[in-house]
């Protein structure tokens, strides 16, 4: 039987933890050039804010994501991917469709399930406790609206390097 998306997640994976919603501060090296501070804030302490429509634009995103292939987005809390994109569609798709609602707007098939769930009022978290964003479904299905400084993380094998 195939896999009805989103997969559910429980409210307690949002629960007060050490810091905010999550066990430790964030990675210090985000990529893009995201702010740390706006991360912190809409990562970990937060449940129903943004970062401000477009802001994902305003940052090194466009001029360093690959437009050719694919691109994985990281946790920030732990480095494990969230999303891959695009994926069944083209950068350009992508991009339109992100610029047209302000935050990078993922489908069903870039996320990583393994890793991301979505709660019953249509938040987007991590398993790590990220706030990642909403669902918000339109025509053609589940659109994931994320916060570029939610998924703006080094992969996790990097960032134990570079701490080391």
């Amino acid at each position: 039987m195939a896999q009805k998306y989103p997969i559910a997640g429980e409210e307690s994976i949002m629960s007060a933890k050490a810091h905010g919603t999550i066990n430790a501060p964030l990675q210090t090296s985000l990529r893009y050039g995201v702010d740390t501070a706006t991360a912190d804030r809409v990562c970990c302490f937060n449940r129903h804010y943004a970062e401000h429509a477009g802001y994902f634009m305003e940052t090194e995103w466009h001029k360093t994501v690959d437009k050719k292939g694919e691109t994985t987005y990281y946790d920030p809390a732990d480095g494990k991917p969230l999303f891959i994109a695009p994926r069944g569609r083209s950068f350009e798709s992508f991009l339109k469709e992100s610029k047209a609602h302000g935050w990078p707007s993922f489908r069903d098939s870039e996320v990583v399930w393994a890793n991301v769930r979505c709660l019953e009022n249509g938040e987007a978290v991590s398993l790590a406790g990220t706030h990642l964003g909403h669902n918000l479904p339109d025509k053609t299905g589940n659109r994931y609206c994320i916060n570029l400084v939610s998924c703006a993380g080094t992969p996790a094998e990097d960032s134990a390097a570079a701490s080391e």
